[in-house]
């Protein structure tokens, strides 16, 4: 990492320009294949809309004048505590005003600080163009300063096999290898704890995702396989560089019906990743297409959103339909299977200016609507969620 600290500073614009000039300038959305392609259509039918952003060199030079004199090492972790998220309990000297005749107020040991910064429950996720670890950096470092806290997925593309190797194929159209995947992820984890507040209790779970389109490589399961083993790295780099006290390794796939009908690579993707990870969550972040059995069956759809190990849905919500259609998998899942979907959240994703549908706060509020109209209002479903954009 130490030759990717200097230029870090020089795109925290990237970032930047992900969570601003994304947001603030809609642009229309497009299929991983490049074609454009409509937010939304009859019957909730919604494939992932990647909105395009082009930030100008000149903020990326601002940034860059501004963050050399700013830039910080990152937080060493003190005691960790019993659970991933706890929040630390710390004893505060309360001392009363020093009047004659008075003492001092003893220290209250059950007291607690209040946050100096409120952290966000909503995070921003990316598609990402480059494996660059500095570029990442300054995405994370960027996440950092708007104090969020939760889930963030960065989507490296399909996955592909390129000289004798596994990874993805970002969406600028090159070739990413797994472990350079792992080292961009390292950067933004860098970047994220560098730029935290001091005493800041947020924390993330960063996951690299990837998706069930079309993947391009000579085994689905062994595709699987891998991405696990690099989850499992990322989190033994996170504890030895000491950023495991802010960010935990996850993965996920957005896992789509419509781009794999007969669920074969998926399913073989999903059990590759389970016989290799140890312990992290893959969550996929897909969509129903149409509702249970359009495409795929209740008990395929519910495989990949927490029927097997280590899985947990954080699925697209855009509009009230595509909440319909998850409320009914969680339905038939608790009285067919008699096991639950495991909700981690929602996902959404756009522009301020285009309509590309819920926000995350929205879409949370409309999930948990068809949850309690679907009869299964008792079906976890934590609060937050993140807005995906690239």
């Amino acid at each position: 990492m130490k030759r990717h600290l200097f230029p870090v500073a020089a795109v925290l614009a990237f970032a930047l320009g992900v969570s601003g000039g994304a947001l603030a300038k809609g642009h229309p959305a497009k299929s991983p294949h490049g074609k454009r392609q409509a937010p939304a259509v009859a019957g909730g039918h919604v494939h992932s809309l990647i909105p395009g952003f082009a930030p100008h060199p000149r903020v990326w030079l601002r940034a860059l004048r501004e963050l050399r004199h700013n830039q910080k090492p990152p937080h060493k972790p003190k005691h960790r505590s019993t659970h991933r998220h706890a929040t630390k309990r710390h004893a505060v000297k309360r001392h009363g005003p020093k009047r004659h005749g008075t003492k001092p107020q003893a220290p209250n040991p059950h007291a607690q600080p209040h946050p100096r910064h409120r952290l966000r429950a909503t995070t921003l996720s990316i598609y990402e163009h480059s494996a660059q670890p500095w570029i990442l950096s300054a995405q994370g470092c960027s996440a950092a300063r708007r104090h969020e806290s939760g889930i963030v997925i960065l989507d490296f593309g399909k996955p592909s096999f390129h000289h004798g190797g596994y990874g993805t194929l970002l969406f600028s159209g090159r070739f990413a290898p797994n472990r350079k995947i792992t080292r961009a992820m390292l950067g933004y984890a860098h970047g994220y704890v560098s730029c935290l507040p001091k005493g800041s209790t947020a924390s993330i779970e960063l996951a690299r995702g990837t998706s069930n389109y079309h993947p391009s490589v000579p085994s689905a399961y062994a595709a699987g396989v891998r991405w696990a083993r690099e989850t499992n790295r990322l989190g033994l780099k996170l504890a030895r560089k000491g950023l495991d006290e802010h960010v935990e390794t996850a993965a996920a796939d957005d896992a789509e019906p419509a781009w794999d009908p007969a669920f074969r690579k998926t399913r073989q993707f999903f059990h590759g990743f389970r016989a290799a990870v140890h312990g992290h969550t893959l969550f996929n972040y897909g969509s129903l297409d149409g509702g249970v059995g359009a495409v795929w069956s209740a008990r395929q759809a519910w495989f990949v959103s927490g029927g097997i190990r280590h899985t947990k849905a954080l699925p697209e919500i855009y509009n009230s339909a595509m909440a319909e259609q998850w409320a009914e998998l969680a339905r038939i899942s608790h009285r067919k299977y008699d096991r639950d979907v495991q909700f981690a959240g929602v996902m959404t994703q756009g522009t301020a200016s285009c309509n590309c549908g819920f926000r995350p706060t929205a879409a949370h509020r409309v999930l948990a609507q068809a949850l309690d109209a679907q009869g299964v209002d008792h079906v976890p479903l934590p609060a937050g969620g993140t807005n995906i954009v690239g």
